[in-house]
């Protein structure tokens, strides 16, 4: 049966692997008065053991590949990966670089997409409460399991 808690009161684990900082400044502006993420019961943790969505900024570097790694890991089934931004999709424009190892999808399965440079408060919103319904999902295929 699924734990509606969960639903109700995801917990986030925001992790920068590398970016310019554009999209973690939007990311703190939906957790602002103005676009209030928490309105959907999000809460921001820094602990990837109580975390359900990993929401990930900037593009793999040499530095950050196995903590970012190490982070997905110890995360708790079931869990939903959002790449956010241009760079985390792809590597955006720092794609090729001697230093960079582009998407994070080359290290761990993404679930949610959000593009652009840096993407809009709306944006990782909507790929925020898109992870919540993919929770829901995976938490629903788990438990027939």
């Amino acid at each position: 049966m699924f734990k509606k808690y969960r639903k109700k009161s995801p917990w986030i684990l925001h992790y920068n692997a590398g970016s310019c900082n554009g999209c973690d400044i939007e990311i703190l502006a939906c957790l602002s008065p103005k676009y209030d993420l928490e309105r959907f019961g999000v809460i921001n943790t820094g602990n990837p053991k109580q975390s359900d969505i990993f929401l990930v900024t900037g593009p793999v570097t040499y530095r950050s590949r196995e903590r970012l790694v190490e982070l997905y890991n110890q995360m708790p089934n079931p869990k939903v990966v959002v790449a956010v931004g241009s760079c985390t999709c792809t590597g955006g424009v720092f794609r090729g670089m001697y230093n960079v190892e582009d998407g994070i999808d080359r290290y761990i399965p993404v679930d949610v997409y959000i593009p652009g440079c840096a993407a809009s408060p709306e944006l990782i919103m909507d790929g925020v409460v898109k992870g919540l319904e993919i929770l829901e999902t995976k938490q629903k295929v788990s438990d027939d399991k």
